[in-house]
C-alpha cells in the first residue's frame, strides 16, 4: 500500500507493535504496556479490564494472570479475546482480536521468577476475582503464604500466561480534524497471510 509509510511502515505487524510500544515507554507517564482486555462470559455479555502486556513475541501477545480469575474462565470457554493499547501521549492505539492459548511452561516459570518476591507471594495468596471479606484477611493470607513458601516460591499451578495470536490487528494514529490514519491487518486463520487495508477514520 503506497501511503503506508512513516510509523505504519513495515511488513511485520508485531515489529510495528514493538516499535510503537518502545516509543510509548519513553513518553507515557505510567504503564505504557497496559492493555484493556476484553472477554465474554457464557451468556455473551462482555467484560473488560486493564492488565499488563508482558511480551510481544514474533507471532503473539502475552500476558499473565490467575487461571481461576473471571477473565481466565471466560477465555477458557471461548479461546478468544480482544484488547486495545492506547497511548494518550502519542495519540495512538493498537487494537487486537484473536485466539488464545495458555503459556504455562518454562516461559511462564521464567517470567514468574523475574517478579519481585512480594508479587510472587501475592500470586499465591490472592484468590483472584473471588469474594474477599476484608483487606486484613488478604494481608493475613499473604503473611501465611510467606511463612509457608519462603524466599523462593515456585510458580503456583493456578497462575500463568495467556498467548493471544491475532486474526486482526489495527494500528490507529490521531489525525487533524479527526481524519485519523487507520490500517487493519487481517487474516481468516492464523496460518494465512495478512491482508492490509486502510480504513476510513
Amino acid at each position: 500500500m503506497g501511503d503506508r509509510d512513516g510509523i505504519f511502515a513495515g511488513n511485520d505487524p508485531f515489529a510495528i507493535a514493538r516499535q510503537w510500544l518502545d516509543t510509548a515507554i519513553e513518553t507515557e507517564p505510567n504503564d505504557a504496556n497496559a492493555i484493556a482486555l476484553a472477554t465474554v462470559d457464557a451468556t455473551g455479555l462482555p467484560n473488560v479490564r486493564m492488565v499488563l502486556l508482558k511480551e510481544i513475541e514474533p507471532e503473539a501477545f502475552v500476558f499473565y494472570t490467575n487461571y481461576e480469575s473471571q477473565k481466565a474462565q471466560e477465555i477458557a470457554q471461548s479461546s478468544k479475546a480482544a484488547f486495545v493499547l492506547h497511548w494518550k501521549s502519542l495519540a495512538r492505539q493498537i487494537r487486537v482480536r484473536g485466539l488464545v492459548t495458555r503459556e504455562d511452561g518454562p516461559i511462564a516459570d521464567e517470567y514468574y521468577k523475574s517478579r519481585s518476591l512480594k508479587s510472587r507471594l501475592g500470586a499465591w495468596a490472592s484468590r483472584q476475582s473471588q469474594p474477599l471479606s476484608s483487606r486484613a484477611a488478604l494481608m493475613a493470607e499473604v503473611a501465611k503464604v510467606t511463612l509457608q513458601k519462603g524466599a523462593d516460591p515456585g510458580r503456583p499451578p493456578f497462575w500463568g500466561g495467556f498467548r493471544i495470536v491475532p486474526l486482526e490487528i489495527e494500528f490507529w494514529s490521531d489525525g487533524a480534524y479527526r481524519l485519523h490514519d487507520r490500517f487493519r491487518w487481517s487474516r481468516e486463520t492464523t496460518d494465512r497471510p495478512w491482508e492490509i487495508t486502510r480504513l476510513s477514520p
